[in-house]
């Protein structure tokens, strides 16, 4: 499961990174940026397989659009790569509306003991990512638009499955084009995705202010006690 990760790049460093660019009207409603604590419901920015050179601001929580009300977003903000084509809730948008969701880290968090102990996972160039995702507009009752997304998720690769057994869908920047292109079969785009490679990524301890979504600093993303933080390795 991904439920919290972050995006700490600039406006100008995700627009470079994905040659598109924002509406002026959503980075005034998107606050703060960066991101050290992105978490389900806030506002993300996402890039369309309908509009690939904008980035938009969309939910993270996905409400279908035939659902009742929009409680449904908190059960709804990971779909699993292997159910994907199966569920209702997701296969008209797995086919239709696919979308990547840029980050440059994910939390996870390893039991110990009675303890969580939370770590951040990035790629070895500390990069943006992306993260295949898919899109909904849902109508809400007051017949506001109101536009929501979620993550793929898959089996972790080595390095994340020493603290869980599932990680997001990380694309390799070949990839990201192939996910939002209609004309591939579905079918084929979800066959394509693979564990991110471990050796491609990094990991270490970060503080357990990062457990409160309310704590949104530069804090979150230090591996914890000034560099002393455990860092996971392949080889552990």
């Amino acid at each position: 499961m991904c439920g919290r990760s972050s995006l700490t790049k600039t406006e100008k460093e995700i627009e470079q990174r994905f040659n598109a660019s924002f509406y002026s009207e959503d980075l005034v409603r998107y606050n703060p940026l960066p991101n050290y604590n992105v978490a389900p419901t806030q506002l993300h920015p996402v890039i369309t397989s309908d509009d690939s050179r904008s980035i938009q601001l969309f939910k993270w929580g996905l409400i279908p659009f035939w659902a009742k009300d929009s409680k449904i977003a908190f059960k709804m903000i990971n779909a699993r790569k292997e159910t994907v084509l199966e569920k209702p809730s997701f296969k008209q948008a797995v086919e239709r509306r696919r979308c990547i969701v840029p980050f440059d880290g994910f939390y996870e968090w390893k039991k110990e003991g009675k303890q969580k102990i939370p770590y951040r996972f990035q790629t070895t160039n500390e990069d943006i990512f992306s993260i295949a995702g898919m899109w909904e507009k849902w109508v809400s009752p007051e017949g506001d638009d109101i536009y929501t997304f979620t993550l793929i998720t898959q089996n972790a690769n080595d390095l994340v499955a020493k603290v869980h057994d599932r990680m997001p869908a990380i694309l390799l920047p070949e990839q990201e084009k192939l996910w939002l292109d209609q004309e591939i079969p579905v079918k084929d785009l979800i066959d394509m995705i693979q564990p991110y490679p471990s050796t491609l990524m990094r990991s270490y301890e970060v503080s357990t202010e990062v457990n409160n979504v309310r704590n949104n600093s530069p804090k979150n993303i230090e591996p914890k006690n000034n560099q002393e933080g455990k860092s996971l390795s392949l080889f552990d």
